[in-house]
């Protein structure tokens, strides 16, 4: 098992149990006591979870957004308002472009706009249902970004298919997360995923987010995008105003 598998499977158990300890780990995982603590140092370093004598605990409750990892149930919560941060988002691409959207149920929102309209333009992703959807566009150039495919999940996760990142002229990466906070920034619960976000944010020319407004002043377990690397951050109107001001010094809002 790579450590990085490891390290994501650590985190699932924490996030049923609560706590864990380096016994129990060592024993789940048939490897040594400081392999565990290594990687337990290395959670707790990135913030994913809270060191303690012996083991881990989650992080606070409270600034952690609970994970539902089924996808058919994640794209039915507050539909309203992906909905509308879909049409705001939409009518910033232009025919000709190359754009990215990762396998949120927000960009899923925004898939539905782009597979009933006329343009031309070329599209990756790494979501599954984004990707036959969009397929039915005659008009469109759709590349699945390949990698593991599992469970409920929609997403095609881990850095198998990045190469494709590299050999095409991306312009804009539209993206969801988890949770946003001010000292997160965008964050996820998969780490395969977050890796996979990293990169597409990496080669994109420019990063726009699209953030419902349950979201905020929260944070999942891995970050993959500082405030500062986004161009620019699409929410809906219920977001309040207080909020909005407080982000604002860090991104740029766009209606």
């Amino acid at each position: 098992m790579y450590t990085s598998e490891r390290r994501n499977k650590i985190l699932s158990i924490l996030q049923e149990t609560g706590s864990v300890s380096v016994n129990e780990l060592t024993e789940v995982f048939n490897v040594s006591k400081a392999t565990i603590r290594s990687d337990l140092n290395y959670l707790d370093m990135n913030n994913m979870l809270v060191r303690t004598h012996g083991g881990a605990v989650c992080t606070k409750e409270d600034e952690v957004i609970k994970v539902d990892k089924n996808y058919d149930i994640r794209k039915q919560k507050n539909i309203e308002k992906k909905a509308e941060i879909a049409k705001i988002a939409f009518q910033l691409i232009k025919t000709g472009e190359c754009i990215i959207l990762d396998a949120s149920s927000t960009c899923y929102e925004l898939a539905k706009l782009i597979s009933q309209s006329d343009l031309r333009i070329t599209v990756l992703t790494n979501g599954l249902r984004t990707a036959s959807l969009l397929k039915e566009n005659l008009n469109l150039t759709v590349i699945l970004i390949g990698g593991v495919v599992k469970g409920t999940s929609n997403a095609v996760e881990g850095v198998l298919g990045i190469e494709i990142l590299r050999k095409v002229n991306i312009d804009t990466l539209f993206t969801s997360s988890y949770a946003i906070s001010t000292t997160g920034g965008l964050s996820d619960f998969n780490l395969y995923e977050v890796e996979l976000k990293k990169r597409m944010v990496e080669f994109a020319s420019q990063t726009i987010a699209l953030v419902d407004s349950s979201k905020f002043e929260k944070k999942s377990i891995a970050t993959f995008a500082a405030l500062d690397q986004l161009t620019a951050l699409i929410t809906d109107s219920q977001l309040a105003r207080e909020v909005r001001e407080q982000y604002s010094s860090e991104v740029n809002f766009l209606k």
